[in-house]
């Protein structure tokens, strides 16, 4: 287990002091209570608009800038758009030595998936259904983040999160997180990839 830990940590690196580490997420501010947030196809104010976000929006993740630091990416439900950076706010992390919730983590063939909330954590797949989880440890490093949960005295997923770009190979979207989920259980042990977002509209 030790070899595992330390095999996907091998390579999270720092960033720059007062960098800005992305993912992150965000909150709309300065829009009307009667208008929206556009998001476009491209970083530009005359790009088509793809969708919009509502003007009390929280948990909006932003995976990347554009170069002129303008605009940011998120996420769609089949790919990416962009929205102004002037009409968002960062949602600081509640512990900075804590994953930052709430935080989504998923993956296909087979499809699973762990969701951290402020309130408790939980694993789901067709299999299993929803199962609730109990987080026994967590770590965070600049570009990634370790979580230890139970699902039982016998059972425990381990997952390393790193800050890097990742596809679900199922549709167009780019996440901003990519993670393994080492499992440990009586009938076997596993490790399965997937991607991870802090994105929830």
């Amino acid at each position: 287990m030790r070899q595992f830990f330390a095999a996907f940590f091998l390579g999270l690196g720092t960033v720059a002091a007062g960098a800005q580490t992305f993912p992150a997420s965000y909150s709309v501010t300065g829009v009307a209570a009667d208008d929206a947030l556009n998001i476009r196809a491209e970083p530009s104010a005359e790009a088509e608009i793809l969708g919009e976000i509502g003007p009390y929006a929280l948990n909006i993740e932003v995976i990347e800038l554009s170069d002129d630091g303008k605009w940011g990416k998120i996420g769609l439900p089949e790919g990416n758009g962009w929205v102004s950076m002037a009409f968002l706010d960062p949602i600081p992390p509640v512990d900075p030595n804590l994953v930052q919730r709430p935080l989504s983590c998923f993956g296909t063939e087979p499809f699973w998936s762990v969701s951290l909330y402020p309130r408790g954590a939980e694993y789901n797949s067709p299999d299993t259904g929803i199962v609730p989880l109990t987080v026994t440890h967590e770590a965070v490093a600049d570009q990634g983040a370790l979580i230890v949960l139970e699902e039982g005295p016998t059972l425990n997923r381990t997952l390393i999160v790193r800050r890097e770009m990742c596809s679900d190979g199922m549709s167009d979207r780019i996440y901003g997180f990519a993670t393994r989920m080492f499992t440990e259980a009586p009938d076997g042990n596993s490790a399965l990839s997937g991607c991870c977002t802090l994105d929830h509209r």
